[in-house]
């Protein structure tokens, strides 16, 4: 079996299928966690009351590789093809993989705002990730930029370094948890635009400010950083076969993780689901790594009666 992704759903299939004795291949394109390294302080794991994403990212690989699995860091994946029953992942480092199973656990991308100044001040006050860039912005206004778990997550987070945190938010009320909200909203250090849509991110080789529309008015916001949580983009273009999708690209499975191709199911945030979580991303990986399981079984069967 291949599976592409380490996050919490590639671990867990991970571990399954290698419990299940199955020669189990992980390739992930960073190290093991995924998106548990953009991920400060977890609370709302089953059993753990309180770790940080890193260390639970580290806790989960170990555990998959003790039990045999074959785990490989920062292998980029470059395409994947199916050849027959073959599914076959082709690594931009030039080397591939084949397998009867394959399970896509290969998360998403942070979605862009695509507006004039995003590209350009990238990596200059414009980031994607608070735990990673928060301690740049020592003392300065920030802008967060969304309005769901993230965005507030990350927002709390930020003002332990900023002076101030202004959350821009399009919409008139949050998507975010209530617990998320209220936590938000008792932080002194945290102001809300509302109804507000982010025109240009403004800057000379680095963030100054932000642009945006507020009912019918174009407001300056004067920042030294720019933090963008709107979402993420599946994953699923490194297909290079058709499995059905919906709009977005997210990839559509029936109650056992397959998809519309025999022999490849999907997991995680790349595939369609309702909510984003680590424990649900944890679910997926268990039954996808199950079902897989029977499929192998089922086609060594089919071989031993052929050649019998």
């Amino acid at each position: 079996m291949i599976i592409v992704g380490g996050g919490p759903a590639g671990l867990a299939a991970g571990l399954y299928s290698a419990r299940m004795d199955l020669k189990t291949v992980l390739v992930d394109r960073g190290p093991l966690g995924g998106q548990l390294h953009n991920t400060e302080l977890i609370e709302d794991y089953p059993g753990i009351e309180s770790i940080l994403g890193p260390e639970l990212a580290l806790k989960m690989g170990e555990h998959a590789v003790k039990f045999g699995l074959d785990a490989r860091e920062y292998e980029p994946v470059k395409t994947i093809l199916v050849e027959g029953e073959d599914k076959v992942v082709l690594l931009e480092s030039g080397g591939e993989l084949r397998a009867p199973a394959l399970i896509m656990a290969a998360g998403g991308l942070p979605r862009k705002l695509e507006v004039p100044g995003e590209e350009e001040l990238a990596g200059r006050g414009v980031s994607y990730c608070a735990v990673c860039d928060g301690a740049f912005f020592k003392g300065e206004e920030l802008a967060v930029v969304g309005g769901g778990d993230a965005a507030l997550e990350e927002g709390d987070f930020l003002t332990r370094y900023a002076s101030k945190v202004h959350i821009v938010h399009r919409r008139g009320d949050f998507r975010a948890q209530p617990i998320l909200q209220d936590r938000a909203r008792a932080n002194p250090k945290i102001n809300f635009i509302m109804d507000a849509h982010v025109r240009e991110i403004a800057g000379n080789g680095k963030v100054t400010g932000l642009r945006y529309e507020q009912r019918g008015d174009v407001r300056e916001l004067p920042v030294g950083g720019v933090f963008i949580f709107i979402g993420f983009n599946p994953n699923s273009d490194i297909l290079d076969v058709h499995v059905d999708h919906d709009q977005s690209g997210y990839l559509l499975t029936r109650p056992d993780m397959a998809t519309s191709v025999p022999g490849i199911w999907a997991v995680g945030d790349v595939r369609a689901q309702l909510t984003k979580q680590i424990a649900t991303a944890v679910g997926d990986g268990t039954t996808a790594a199950v079902a897989a399981s029977a499929y192998v079984s089922a086609l060594r069967d089919r071989e031993r009666s052929e050649s019998a």
